[in-house]
């Protein structure tokens, strides 16, 4: 069964704002996007993002074989118990997620 690590080439997140994180997953190609992007839902994420599936945002990008994820942060940027300030390493919850 393939991993988002398996089918994307670059996955990458980024602080959207103080409250939000965006995770933007770059596939492979449009057949890979085509078999796969669809399987990146709340759902399936909130879990591993530890927040509500309800408070997730997925947005596909066709034209460029992506699909953005934004969430809410669990603490607001630059907060007292913030360990990654901007947000670089929060994808790594996702490169396991299997793709079924």
């Amino acid at each position: 069964m393939p991993r988002l690590r398996d089918v994307c080439r670059n996955v990458r997140s980024k602080v959207a704002g103080p409250f939000w994180i965006t995770v933007d997953a770059f596939f492979d190609g449009a057949e890979s996007y085509r078999a796969h992007h669809a399987k990146l839902q709340p759902a399936a994420l909130a879990p591993l993002l530890q927040t509500e599936a309800a408070m997730i945002e997925v947005y596909p990008v066709e034209p460029l074989c992506m699909v953005k994820i934004s969430y809410p942060r669990a603490a607001p940027q630059g907060g007292m118990v913030e360990r990654d300030m901007h947000s670089g390493q929060q994808y790594v919850r996702l490169l396991d997620l299997e793709l079924d």
